[in-house]
């Protein structure tokens, strides 16, 4: 009986020293983690959309008359005119050449004939203060001026149709080839130039916001072809209606493209900035463990894990702000977390 008894203590002592042993071997192993110091940074709150950028000014140019087309010189290059060249207003793209049209605007016996016309009414305005001649034979001499200013501004415009000249600052996007000296019809087409310097583009925007956006409000946009760079905008216009069928409302976005990193005809995403904060702790939101007592992170504190109850403001689709849980320059597990209980013996790798 004796014998039983001891051999019973044993197996019992055994038992509980494996025990023991398992679970100083469990409290001794570390949980590999990395983790981040704790600091203040910026963080912006987005409303998140998309559209198509649109030039400030795009104007094509037809030929008025049938004549003879000669493409000019870039004076800023030396060479003749071609796509993407930058133009400034008043610059010759291109000269109409057609000796019967330039006849038949008869410039010079116009122009001799507004000189001739004032000097009249000069000579009928001194006399008519005289009384040397009578108030109708000065009105005749007016209007003898005023038709010859008028032809002499119609001969003007004649003769503007033969200079093909740039009305906007921009870039040539369309340039059709014409043979030097070759004959163009009445309506072909010139030059087409685009001012793209300053964008717009127009979005619709969910119902839910409409209240949230508002004129004005910063907006970065980005677009596949550069991803490193970001151009700045600016809201500019909002419908007050609501579109029944699609739930939105609909918005213009000013763009300042002063680097021409967009082209017209762009597909972009633009972030509408909401809400900013500046110097607030912000963390990536994928480290936020969603528990029953809340959203919880960890940190580590001499070589332990410690779980941390966080509240959280604003947020993007990357990052939060923590308004409470946790303080600056604590080191936060940024890997690694998603085994950690509080407590936790871990070792850090980076």
């Amino acid at each position: 009986m004796k014998k039983n008894i001891f051999v019973f203590l044993a197996i019992v002592f055994a038992a509980v020293s494996c025990k023991n042993d398992t679970q100083s071997l469990s409290a001794d192993v570390e949980i590999p983690v990395s983790v981040q110091d704790v600091t203040l940074k910026s963080i912006e709150e987005f409303v998140n959309t998309s559209g198509t950028v649109y030039p400030k000014g795009d104007i094509e140019l037809k030929s008025e008359i049938t004549a003879n087309y000669f493409l000019e010189k870039n004076p800023r290059t030396g060479k003749s005119w071609q796509l993407n060249d930058k133009v400034i207003a008043g610059d010759l793209i291109a000269r109409l050449e057609d000796r019967e049209y330039i006849n038949s605007i008869k410039m010079e016996t116009t122009r001799l004939n507004l000189d001739l016309t004032e000097s009249e009414l000069k000579k009928q305005e001194s006399l008519y203060e005289k009384g040397g001649v009578t108030l109708n034979d000065l009105k005749t001499a007016e209007i003898n001026n005023a038709n010859a200013k008028t032809n002499l501004e119609t001969a003007n415009l004649q003769m503007a149709k033969t200079r093909i000249v740039a009305p906007i600052d921009g870039v040539i996007v369309d340039l059709p080839y014409y043979t030097q000296g070759t004959q163009v019809q009445t309506g072909s087409s010139i030059v087409k130039i685009m001012d793209y310097k300053t964008m717009y583009m127009d979005v619709q925007l969910p119902e839910k916001y409409i209240s949230v956006i508002k004129p004005g409000q910063k907006v970065k946009l980005t677009n596949y072809t550069i991803p490193e760079d970001t151009i700045m905008g600016n809201v500019t216009q909002l419908s007050p209606a609501i579109n029944p069928d699609t739930r939105t409302f609909k918005g213009y976005i000013s763009v300042s493209n002063t680097n021409f990193l967009l082209r017209p005809g762009m597909f972009v995403k633009a972030d509408i900035v909401t809400n900013h904060k500046d110097s607030v702790i912000v963390i990536p939101k994928s480290i936020i463990l969603s528990r029953q007592r809340g959203k919880t992170v960890f940190i580590v504190d001499r070589g332990v894990a410690a779980e941390r109850i966080i509240e959280t403001g604003l947020e993007n689709l990357t990052e939060v702000e923590v308004t409470k849980g946790l303080m600056k320059n604590e080191r936060l597990v940024t890997s690694g977390f998603e085994t950690l209980s509080n407590r936790s013996k871990v070792k850090i790798i980076k």
